[in-house]
Parts: structure tokens; sequence; C-alpha cells
């Protein structure tokens, strides 16, 4: 198979949702325009992404709703559970712990640590908080979610990628290395916000120019 793009990945997640609405909804066919409607694409980019994975639809007809969205499940692993541990209790990973998504996509939070005395011992949730030194691949963990401060982040991958952690989600604000054997997200909400802002200042000036001409 070739390689897939990080887009073509977030795509497909995409899809995910609208089929599983459709399937609620009790809809049993739908169109790759319809899938390309609700991202904002071609309904060709629809049939490219999905031609990766083998062939799903039908001409004129389009795809059996309920099948494609058991086939992208398999795709994107969602067809098994996934052992995540969440490292950092302060509000991301407090808020993180709370949300009840999760475990609906098959990922099951199983651990949280942090290094603060005044928090490990106490309860997140269903969890007691762990001692970020009691990690050990005896955790078995599939996921890794670092939710600490910048400086601690780059010593929090080491110690997860020494546990045997071959997938990390990282919530600090900061470039981190792992071995190429790791696969590593970054989620950057201040350069988010940073980019929304770079967008809404041009679109200000660009109308302030267009006011004085």
């Amino acid at each position: 198979m070739a390689k897939i793009s990080e887009p073509t990945v977030r795509r497909l997640s995409h899809y995910y949702r609208v089929l599983e609405e459709a399937v609620v909804a009790g809809q049993a066919m739908i169109s790759s325009h319809l899938l390309a409607e609700r991202e904002g694409i071609t309904s060709a980019q629809v049939r490219k992404d999905l031609s990766y994975f083998g062939s799903f639809g039908r001409r004129g007809l389009g795809y059996n709703v309920e099948h494609l969205r058991d086939e992208v499940r398999g795709i994107l692993g969602l067809n098994r559970r996934w052992r995540v541990g969440v490292v950092g209790a302060g509000h991301i990973g407090s808020a993180l712990l709370a949300y009840r998504g999760f475990d609906d996509k098959g990922f099951d939070v199983v651990a949280v640590f942090d290094a603060s005395a005044s928090r490990i011992g106490q309860h997140d949730g269903n969890l007691v908080i762990r001692d970020m030194a009691t990690l050990s691949p005896a955790d078995a963990l599939d996921m890794g979610v670092i939710a600490t401060p910048m400086r601690a982040a780059q010593e929090v991958a080491d110690a997860l990628v020494a546990a045997g952690v071959r997938g990390i989600l990282n919530f600090a604000p900061r470039k981190l290395r792992v071995p190429r054997e790791v696969t590593l997200r970054s989620v950057d909400m201040t350069m988010e916000l940073e980019s929304l802002s770079f967008a809404l200042s041009q679109a200000h000036a660009s109308r302030r120019r267009n006011a004085a001409e």
C-alpha cells in the first residue's frame, strides 16, 4: 500500500463521523457527493481517499452506509480497544479524563500519572493519580498523552518510549524528539489561536484597505 498522507487520514476520520450519523439516522446508502459536502471537498477526492483501501461503492448507487462505516472503522484501527495513559493531572489532563467520548471510540484511559507530590494518590475520576516514576512496560500502554508543562514534556516522552508506548499525543507547546518507530502527534492550542489571530488580522486589514479606496 502507498504511504497514506496525514490529510487523508484526517478526512477518513471525518467520513467516519458522517457515516455514524447516517447509521443513527437509519440511512441505508450514501453518495460520495454527500460525504464530500460535509468536508468541503470534491466527490472525486472522497473516491480517491477510499480507493487506497479497496473498492467499497457501486456506480450509480453509492456506498452502503453500515458496510462503509465498518470498513473505515477497521482502517482507522477502531475495531479494537487501545490502552491509553495520561501524564499530567492538571487542567488539560483532568479535562481529557472527564471526556466520556474516548471510551465510545475504543480508547480506554487506564492510568494517569503526575510528578507532583500533592496530586499523587488523589482520585481523578475513577483513576488514582500515580507517581510518574512508576510508569513501566508492565502498564502495557498503547498510547500516551502528554499534558504537562513544556519543560517536562521531553522527559515524559522519553519515559513513555522506555515503557514501550508507540503512540504519543502531545499537548505541551514544544517540539519533541522520539524514535522513528514511535508515532507522535502534537496539539498546540496556542499556535492554533495565533493562526486564527493572523487570519482575523489579515481580514481586518483587507476591510480597512477596501474602505479607504
